[in-house]
């Protein structure tokens, strides 16, 4: 997903895809502890995908003070 997609959902639409992402990342990691990871640069993908999600919200929640 790309900033311009993630700038265009609302606030609790950028929460739920975090909470998402977590939990995707969770059972990423599990799997790659158990030895059956498919795709170890999905890990990666998420963790940037979250970091850009809550980047975009804490400059909403600065642009309205």
């Amino acid at each position: 997903m790309k900033n311009n997609e993630l700038r265009k959902l609302t606030d609790a639409e950028l929460l739920k895809k975090i909470d998402e992402c977590k939990e995707e990342l969770f059972n990423l990691r599990f799997s790659q502890a158990t030895g059956s990871l498919e795709k170890p640069a999905r890990i990666k993908e998420l963790r940037k995908l979250v970091a850009r999600a809550k980047t975009i919200l804490r400059e909403r929640e600065l642009s309205n003070n």
